[in-house]
């Protein structure tokens, strides 16, 4: 019977080291350490091409910002001739015809990406969300030139002379209807982002767990039940994200804008109304621009359009973050 060791026995020599197989070391991930870097360097130049557009946008403003000063902002004379300049008329045609299209299109494209996602079939769903996705490739000067000649005669002679004969008392409806104008600007701007926020809800729908819906169907509940207690809540940050996308679209769209808008640096509750918006006047403009007071101007107009741009999506940002600590979720891309 062997006795058990003692602790004043010397210790064992211990077993000498056995070798590793050379597939088993760790190796130098030199490609994983270049790949790192190169992305990385690829994310950075997103910060740092949005602070040189800033830094630039604000030299080149700042003999406007020390003539005009805080009231460039809320000032509505835009002279020329005179030098003197107020950037209220493009501020709020801006964000009056975005939030119109935002209105309009929201609405539309949920339900186009519902009724692709839960209702229509397998093929009609692919096919009618393969056309709602090309209508986002096409170009804006076609839905302007399109706007000019079907849209503006169609809203003169139907709606247009309909809500000024029955509503014309509300501010929002008075004045003549010439078919371009404030509504007309909303109207196309709403047909331009309807492709992108359907799409972008489409797929988000489409990424809903199937057991929720199975779920909520075995609990007794309608269709429409389960779309809005299941999907709508389910993808609730990922809808906010599309209308982020939308609305930041709407913001900067220029050319059929331009078409449609009328161009005239007023501000006026009535829809009806012509008006401009921040990228029209600059791209109306700034070819024609003489002078450096006048320049300077038109790129501070270019500096709200900027910095508006950035504000909206940050609060949107906090929107979809407060939604989602809220109610739970995926945050949107």
């Amino acid at each position: 019977m062997q006795e058990p060791a003692r602790l004043t026995d010397p210790a064992p020599e211990s077993a000498p080291p056995t070798s590793v197989p050379a597939w088993t070391r760790p190796r130098r991930r030199v490609g994983d350490a270049v790949f790192k870097g190169l992305v990385g360097g690829f994310a950075l130049a997103v910060v740092v091409l949005g602070l040189a557009m800033a830094w630039e946008l604000l030299q080149a403003s700042m003999p406007s910002i020390r003539a005009f000063g805080w009231k460039f902002l809320w000032t509505s004379t835009w002279d020329p001739v005179q030098e003197v300049y107020g950037a209220l008329p493009f501020i709020y045609g801006t964000l009056v015809s975005s939030l119109l299209a935002l209105l309009i299109a929201v609405p539309l494209a949920l339900g186009i990406a519902s009724f692709l996602s839960e209702l229509a079939g397998g093929t009609l769903s692919r096919i009618l969300g393969f056309l709602v996705e090309l209508l986002a490739a096409v170009p804006s000067v076609i839905y302007g030139l399109w706007g000019i000649f079907v849209l503006a005669p169609l809203l003169r002679e139907g709606p247009q002379a309909w809500l000024a004969q029955h509503l014309g008392f509300l501010p929002f409806f008075k004045g003549p209807h010439y078919g371009v104008g404030m509504m007309a600007a909303g109207l196309i701007l709403a047909i331009m982002i309807l492709p992108t926020i359907s799409a972008i809800c489409l797929e988000v729908f489409r990424a809903v767990p199937r057991a929720q819906r199975e779920a909520a169907l075995a609990l007794g509940a309608t269709r429409w039940e389960t779309t809005r207690m299941a999907v709508f809540s389910y993808a609730r940050s990922g809808i906010l994200g599309a209308v982020i996308l939308g609305l930041g679209r709407a913001l900067g769209e220029t050319m059929a804008v331009t078409m449609l808008i009328g161009n005239r640096p007023e501000v006026s509750a009535s829809l009806f109304a012509p008006g401009y918006t921040m990228a029209s006047v600059l791209a109306n403009e700034f070819a024609e621009a003489s002078g450096d007071l006048y320049i300077s101007a038109l790129i501070e107009v270019g500096l709200v359009l900027f910095g508006l741009t950035i504000l909206l999506n940050i609060v949107a940002r906090w929107l979809v973050w407060r939604t989602v600590g809220r109610f739970g979720g995926t945050p949107a891309a």
